[in-house]
């Protein structure tokens, strides 16, 4: 028998208009799931029952023509994003009892569209690494696989998304940080363009590279978050591309790019490294399924090359500078305090030499694809990684290992396009892989569309984990003492 968290968030929220389901309904149902299954899959820091109760039951009392695509579903906010009077750790035992004033931008947009937030999700420690491993909240795992890491930095999210504790969830992508998590738990993860989304309030920093954008299980899931999110805000630093006519989501459902030309390639960009397998075939599969779509694919260069991994080492280095109580820098893990010793050496010469240096290496990359309307590559260079496998290890060679894993994804940050790692392969033993499709800046609709056209070729990528029914609604008739709480 089907459950409410079966149906994907635009289902959900079409039963709620139909008045088969309320908010509140769905709110419990939820946070019982969170309840047996948040600490399992590590997905949440803190949850916030009677707040989302109390939103769920606002959202049931607007009246249906007010409602949005996404009313009264659950969702999740990642833990690096402000939250006003909801602990946002930033994935720190330095930040373990900070509490926002404020809200970020993405969150007041969120809640104006109806949806419902259950709590923060776990994140890496300042957003630093590709796994979310802290000492605020257990590691993020694989639903698919629990011995495997969830990625990140938005790994909680992704876990909650894929065991099936929300639908849908807010992330953020500043190397790859909502591509790798998609990837490894087998959601559709999407970087916008840069500008589309709001970084608000608090300064634009950190170059340009992260974005915010959403998680999901389908593509028009993603989409209708993304109209959520994607809304103008006086004062960003960042002109904001144009949104299709009928909205992403009306993209989404059109699936309608048009006949493209399609630029793929697997050599990675970052390192050095060779590539499973089964990442390479799982590029082969889109191939394939975009050609039969009657789009023109072909062999394109790699945009850049691991020449480029020094300069993107540099700013990384300095990314990791994020203020912290100076009495509390004891507290950061070994990783971040590594990358922060390492950030005092660049002196600012050198971070602009650096800028200067990158920047003209992709306007050089760029020529080389610019006769293509998408990109198309890997996400990952090896399926998975295992809890652990990065953070055991000295944080020198823990960081030479993440550049190795993931030598794809930060490059689209330092241009600034839309890109989107979608769920096209499956290993041998059936854990997820992701491919990664890129466009032209500011053109995310036609990124959407396509997208979209894939996961119809591919019939449908809202799969489930075995963790998905290990819990029924005979076993979660409680709701209460939900797990890491908070009003």
């Amino acid at each position: 028998m089907a459950e409410p968290h079966d149906l994907t968030a635009l289902e959900q929220a079409a039963a709620i208009r139909r008045g088969e389901l309320s908010s509140v309904e769905l709110v419990e149902h939820h946070l019982r799931r969170v309840d047996a299954l948040g600490d399992t899959v590590g997905a949440f820091v803190t949850v916030t029952p009677e707040r989302a109760r109390a939103a769920a039951r606002a959202a049931d009392a607007v009246p249906v023509d007010e409602r949005g695509p996404l009313h009264g579903v659950p969702t999740a906010i990642k833990d690096l994003t402000l939250t006003a009077g909801v602990r946002t750790t930033f994935g720190s035992a330095a930040f373990a009892d900070f509490v926002p004033p404020v809200d970020a931008d993405v969150v007041r947009f969120m809640a104006a569209a109806g949806l419902v937030s259950l709590g923060k999700t776990t994140t890496s420690e300042l957003g630093c690494s590709l796994y979310s491993e802290g000492l605020v909240a257990p590691p993020a795992r694989n639903p698919w696989g629990l011995a495997y890491t969830a990625g990140g930095s938005s790994g909680g999210a992704a876990a909650a998304v894929a065991a099936g504790l929300v639908p849908v969830a807010q992330g953020s992508d500043g190397g790859g940080s909502l591509r790798i998590p998609a990837s490894l738990c087998g959601l559709v993860g999407y970087k916008p363009s840069r500008g589309l989304v709001s970084g608000g309030p608090l300064g634009f920093g950190a170059f340009g590279l992260p974005t915010n954008g959403p998680l999901g299980r389908t593509v028009t899931d993603v989409a209708a978050l993304l109209d959520v999110l994607a809304r103008p805000v006086p004062g960003e630093p960042y002109l904001p591309p144009a949104a299709p006519a009928n909205g992403y989501l009306g993209a989404a459902r059109d699936a309608a790019p048009g006949r493209l030309r399609i630029g793929r390639f697997s050599t990675p960009m970052l390192a050095d490294e060779p590539v499973h397998p089964d990442c390479v075939a799982a590029v082969d599969r889109a191939a394939a399924l975009l050609t039969a779509a009657g789009h023109e694919v072909v062999e394109v260069p790699a945009p850049l090359g691991p020449e480029a991994w020094p300069l993107f080492e540099t700013l990384w280095y300095v990314l990791a500078l994020s203020p912290v109580p100076p009495e509390r820098e004891s507290e950061l893990l070994p990783l971040t305090r590594f990358l922060r010793a390492r950030a005092t050496a660049v002196g600012a010469g050198q971070l602009m030499a650096a800028l200067g240096e990158l920047q003209a290496q992709v306007r050089r990359g760029v020529y080389r694809t610019a006769g293509c309307d998408l990109l198309l590559c890997p996400t990952l260079a090896a399926p998975q990684a295992s809890v652990g496998a990065f953070a055991a290890l000295d944080p020198a060679e823990d960081f030479d290992r993440q550049r190795r894993f993931s030598p794809y994804c930060a490059i689209f940050n330092v241009i600034g396009d839309p890109s989107v790692s979608l769920p096209v392969g499956r290993t041998g033993a059936g854990l997820p892989v992701g491919v990664l499709l890129t466009g032209r800046y500011g053109d995310d609709g036609t990124l959407i569309a396509t997208a979209a056209q894939l996961e119809h070729g591919c019939g449908g990528w809202d799969h489930h984990p075995a963790i998905w029914r290990a819990v029924d609604s005979a076993n979660v008739n409680s709701t209460s003492g939900v797990g890491r709480s908070s009003s």
